[in-house]
């Protein structure tokens, strides 16, 4: 099964439900989380950097959108007790999870295998990989509470087929591409489904940072994916589950 390219969210698509995205403050989850709150959606800022999660409240507010929440958590040092009491507080303030976007990642620095280092591998796989595993293991009794709930990952090409020098991010991204299959197959008819988006060359801070010589202007905004994210958190995408899909067409 297939997203239709050509997807466009009805008005109020989102309407009443809660949606987790981490790495709310900027690139993509800031964008994903203005155009979820746009279409109706609660949405629950997380990210490490307060004040740029403050910056996207405002701006929700501002256009009068529902109130959104702000959570501030490194995914970094986040152990599983903060995810739990995190579920917990969603659970006594919401009631409710209809949503979880794994949007924050971490790029390292391109480099020669030869010359990775162990603590940078490992930020790494804490932030890329099993933050998102002990958040998922929090929030899916959450999410199973509800007829139809949806959790997306943030892939990437380099995840599907290895590139030199990308070591740690890349292994990182196959591990997501596996997590992503093993949490869908396992909660397959449970009403929760699970994909993985990539999203491509986007024009964002991470992207700059990996190909510095590249003319940003030359990219899609992350504006351009949201047709993507919208209908994976939709009840339009309802039955589509354990697929990784690509935000630009090939």
């Amino acid at each position: 099964m297939h997203a239709p390219q050509n997807y466009t969210a009805p008005a109020g698509a989102l309407e009443n439900k809660v949606i987790l995205v981490t790495g709310a403050g900027d690139g993509i989850g800031k964008v994903a989380a203005l155009t979820y709150a746009k279409f109706g959606a609660t949405v629950i800022l997380l990210g490490k950097t307060t004040n740029k999660l403050t910056a996207v409240y405002d701006e929700i507010v501002a256009a009068g959108h529902p109130e959104p929440a702000i959570v501030p958590l490194d995914l970094k040092g986040a152990t599983k007790k903060h995810y739990q009491d995190m579920a917990a507080t969603i659970q006594a303030e919401f009631g409710r999870l209809d949503g979880v976007l794994h949007n924050a990642g971490l790029l390292g620095v391109l480099t020669p295998f030869e010359h990775i280092d162990l603590p940078t591998w490992q930020d790494i796989m804490q932030v890329n990989v099993t933050g998102p595993m002990l958040l998922s293991q929090a929030l899916l009794p959450l999410l199973k509470q509800n007829k139809n709930a949806a959790m997306i990952f943030t892939s990437s090409g380099v995840g599907r087929k290895g590139r030199a020098f990308w070591g740690p991010y890349a292994v990182s991204k196959f591990a997501t591409e596996g997590l992503m299959e093993i949490i869908a197959d396992e909660y397959d008819n449970t009403g929760v489904r699970v994909n993985c988006i990539n999203p491509g060359a986007t024009r964002t801070s991470m992207r700059a940072k990996a190909y510095p010589g590249e003319d940003p202007q030359t990219l899609k905004t992350p504006a351009d994916l949201m047709w993507l994210y919208l209908y994976l958190m939709s009840d339009d995408s309802i039955g589509i589950t354990g697929q990784s899909l690509d935000a630009q067409a090939k």
